[in-house]
């Protein structure tokens, strides 16, 4: 899967939110959206 060019719209995707219900791109249709992460967070150092 390659990187979406800047200013596309995001590809679909379903992540689990910060409650564990999981959430999909399509259930914020219409809404902004903020798709925040912490790449370190589980990992020593």
């Amino acid at each position: 899967m390659s990187l979406p060019e800047r200013g596309a719209p995001a590809p679909p995707f379903t992540l689990p939110n910060q409650d564990g219900e999981t959430r999909s791109l399509e259930d914020l249709r219409g809404r902004h959206v903020l798709l925040w992460w912490y790449p370190k967070a589980d990992t020593p150092g």
